[in-house]
């Protein structure tokens, strides 16, 4: 059968890979509502299309912390994904390097940040989860600089793991064969089997949940790169990330998988646009599965977004090739609404192009005539 849409991969992962992992990579928090609004808020969010307007031409790149890229849709971290397929993370890496757009290597990649970087050259950012041990994560970010990328993604919304039933059904652990490859060396590498999720265990272990706004600074600190904060969903941290020099937002709520009812993504995206005035940039992940939502983001002000499941699943189902087509899928679909929007570039896109159901009424409604 042929994949026509990024959706259909799913089904294609979960006959293809063993039911814990699939599981892993699909499950969120706890009832599993943010997971299932992460999607269905996109699809409340309607177009104001505008025509007869030339576009003949159409110009999707833009750049990211300076970096130029060939469109806004960029790979977010995902761990583990030698678990969907034996290349892993260096496909991932190739992948994104061909579609000429960014790749974010997890802290708990089954592959090294030197191994993604002997993939060749590309745009790459490093998402880094602090560990109670501040050796480990100054060796870890220098490794990631030596290496070549070029950002930090600081992960904020995980001082303890969100409880996901199915790990914890499943007792969720690393296959034998893989481990975190970038602890390997600092025996940190491996999870013990567990009495619930083996992944919710070595977080209670390892990670530091005293991490606050004074790390963003400490982190400043030992590294030039660039600090993403992921995982802000408020007004009141975006002026915090803001003030303590952070190089922009990733408005996440973790792929739905941390706290559960909280909103979607692209409904708490326009609130963090607002209070970031301008200042940094703000991006979005969480439920984009079609070039519409795509749109729909960058008209809420947010300057690109990151695909998380989609690669896993693509991956899964064909390696390289796949997750190659979830990015031409993405950016075919978004071309086209941007032609059927009356857009040419990305400045074109603007807050006018949709319509929300906490959009004030455009028409005032005409008075009643006295009787």
């Amino acid at each position: 059968m042929e994949v026509t849409n990024v959706t259909e991969y799913e089904a294609i992962a979960k006959q293809k890979l063993p039911k814990m992992a699939f599981d892993y990579y699909a499950s969120g928090a706890e009832d599993q509502w943010t997971l299932q609004e992460n999607r269905n808020a996109f699809s409340r969010i309607l177009f104001r299309p505008r025509i007869l307007i030339d576009v003949s031409k159409i110009d999707m790149a833009t750049t990211v912390l300076g970096f130029k890229i060939s469109m806004p849709i960029m790979i977010a971290p995902t761990a583990f994904q030698k678990m969907a397929h034996p290349e892993g993370e260096y496909a991932t890496a190739r992948a994104a390097s061909a579609a000429g757009t960014i790749m974010t290597l997890s802290s708990w990649a089954t592959s090294s940040v030197e191994e993604v970087a002997s993939t060749g050259p590309g745009i790459r950012f490093f998402q880094l989860y602090v560990y109670k041990d501040r050796n480990v994560v100054a060796q870890l970010v220098r490794r990631a600089e030596r290496a070549g990328f070029k950002a930090i993604a600081l992960t904020v919304d995980t001082p303890r793991l969100g409880r996901r039933e199915a790990d914890i059904k499943n007792r969720f652990n690393l296959p034998p064969y893989l481990t975190l490859k970038n602890f390997e060396g600092l025996n940190l590498g491996s999870m013990d089997k567990a009495d619930d999720s083996g992944l919710a265990s070595y977080v209670a272990g390892q990670i530091d949940r005293t991490l606050s706004w004074q790390d963003v600074k400490w982190l400043q600190t030992i590294t030039k790169l660039p600090i993403l904060v992921k995982g802000v969903l408020t007004a009141e941290d975006t002026r915090i990330a803001v003030q303590s020099g952070a190089a922009g937002i990733i408005v996440s709520n973790h792929g739905a998988r941390q706290l559960d009812y909280v909103p979607a993504t692209i409904s708490a995206l326009e609130e963090v646009v607002k209070a970031a005035q301008g200042r940094i940039p703000v991006f979005l992940d969480g439920g984009v599965r079609r070039g519409t939502d795509v749109f729909k983001a960058l008209a809420l002000g947010a300057s690109g977004i990151f695909i998380g499941r989609p690669v896993v699943y693509a991956l899964a189902a064909e390696g390289e090739t796949g997750v190659r087509k979830v990015l031409q899928m993405l950016r075919d679909e978004f071309e086209l609404t941007m032609a059927l929007s009356g857009c040419r570039s990305l400045k074109e896109i603007t807050r006018d192009h949709i319509a929300t159901d906490w959009d004030a009424p455009r028409v005032q409604p005409r008075a009643l005539p006295r009787l």
